[in-house]
């Protein structure tokens, strides 16, 4: 079964995808990702689990507005999950989903009945994607006649094949002509608060869960003093052998761990 958010409510609603039964489930992408990019995970999971995949304003489908704030990302998790009649899910966030997922449950803790995070911590990050922001700026969409043209011009920019092929997922061919779905002004302007980490005191306790990528440096032992205290419950699994994309690189073993959890 897959459901798609209504156009119009009383306030701008995430567009989402639905399927499987059981217990809900939330899964909130990354930066410059789509729900599409958990697939991998929400097909598993949704024979044991209803599972409600989400973009992330100025993200894939859903509406844009110049205002990223953790807080704000928080309340369109909580407008959707009441627009559902959704009264408590577990949810799993990758990347800056994870911190949606974080500022979910520390504001809104009767939302969340589990809490997993996909390899992200609570705390500032240094400006790293100027480089992508840059480059993707610079596509001349009049010239693109086929994804491959978008990824000669963003090349020079984005050495790592894997990661601009990511990327231009964002772009759609719509009557023969390239646009980006993602709302790259706003991603721009907004970008000091996406790198931002929590700012209040709250804290969740429920069971949770951070999944690291071993070769990642995003989850740092640095880190373990702020999320032993806004997040006492938690634990923490690694894979081997993955970066930060760690549900794409050991897909059987990111799930794994997601269901042994969500049933233990």
């Amino acid at each position: 079964m897959t459901l798609k958010a209504p156009s119009l409510v009383d306030y701008p609603l995430l567009n989402f995808q639905q399927q499987g039964r059981g217990e809900h489930l939330i899964l909130i992408h990354g930066l410059f990702g789509s729900l599409e990019n958990l697939n991998m995970v929400a097909k598993v999971l949704a024979s044991d689990y209803c599972v409600t995949s989400v973009d992330v304003r100025n993200h894939g489908h859903s509406f844009h507005k110049n205002d990223m704030a953790y807080g704000s990302l928080a309340q369109d998790i909580v407008n959707l999950l009441d627009h559902l009649a959704i009264d408590q899910a577990h949810v799993l966030g990758h990347s800056m989903g994870g911190k949606i997922a974080m500022e979910l449950a520390l504001s809104f803790p009767k939302k969340v009945k589990k809490l997993i995070v996909a390899d992200i911590a609570p705390v500032n990050y240094p400006p790293h994607h100027h480089k992508i922001i840059e480059g993707l700026k610079m596509i001349d969409l009049s010239q693109v006649n086929k994804r491959s043209d978008a990824d000669k011009q963003l090349a020079p920019y984005v050495e790592n094949v894997s990661v601009r092929q990511f990327l231009l997922r964002n772009l759609v061919n719509i009557n023969n002509k390239y646009s980006f779905k993602c709302s790259l002004e706003f991603i721009s302007r907004c970008y000091t608060q996406i790198m931002v980490g929590y700012q209040g005191d709250a804290q969740f306790n429920k069971p949770t869960l951070f999944i690291k990528g071993d070769d990642s440096d995003y989850i740092q032992l640095a880190h373990k003093t702020i999320i032993n205290k806004i997040l006492p419950l938690s634990s923490v699994k690694i894979i081997k052998g993955t970066g930060h994309w760690l549900h794409a690189e050991k897909t059987t073993a990111f799930n794994k761990i997601v269901s042994d959890f969500l049933k233990s």
